[in-house]
């Protein structure tokens, strides 16, 4: 198969998902922090979702049993967001919910890391992140420069798929 034919394949695909998505119109609950907030929101209302941005600690995990997904950005921790965090993944998983979990900026900051590896240890339905820190979760990178990652993607393939196992 050639390179186009591939390329026409992925295009169709992504097509045909994008139309399930936007028939579908989920619910997606978003814990992310302050600086892509609006971005995030913007990017899912583009995509054909609902984005809620439910942030309370007394509300979060019943809204993570009704939403659709739970989207978890670890970009601003503090203590009571980290447990609002904790509370909204334990409603998904009570529920079935598939949750995301975006580890910014992982092996930058000890504190940080310990607060990214107990929520890995909730077993997000998938890990969003950049090279290095996808690399640094699988134990075989040192984090990048903040948000900035300084691992090229195709550097973390099988990272990745060490950190899927």
């Amino acid at each position: 198969m050639s390179s186009d034919s591939v390329q026409l394949c992925l295009s169709r695909k992504t097509g045909e998902m994008l139309q399930r998505l936007r028939a579908n119109r989920p619910l997606v609950h978003c814990i992310t922090n302050e600086v892509v907030q609006e971005i995030t929101a913007d990017v899912l209302l583009a995509a054909g979702a609902s984005p809620a941005m439910v942030v309370g600690e007394g509300e979060a995990e019943y809204f993570a049993g009704i939403a659709s997904a739970l989207s978890v950005n670890v970009g601003t921790p503090y203590e009571a967001r980290i447990e609002t965090m904790k509370k909204a993944i334990r409603g998904a998983l009570a529920a079935g919910k598939p949750w995301v979990l975006d580890p910014v900026a992982a092996g930058g900051i000890p504190w940080r890391d310990k607060i990214i590896f107990e929520l890995l240890e909730m077993h997000p339905t998938a890990v969003r992140g950049n090279a290095s820190e996808i690399r640094f979760l699988a134990g075989v990178g040192t984090g990048g420069k903040g948000v900035d990652s300084l691992d090229d993607s195709s550097s973390a393939i099988e990272a990745a798929k060490a950190l899927a196992s």
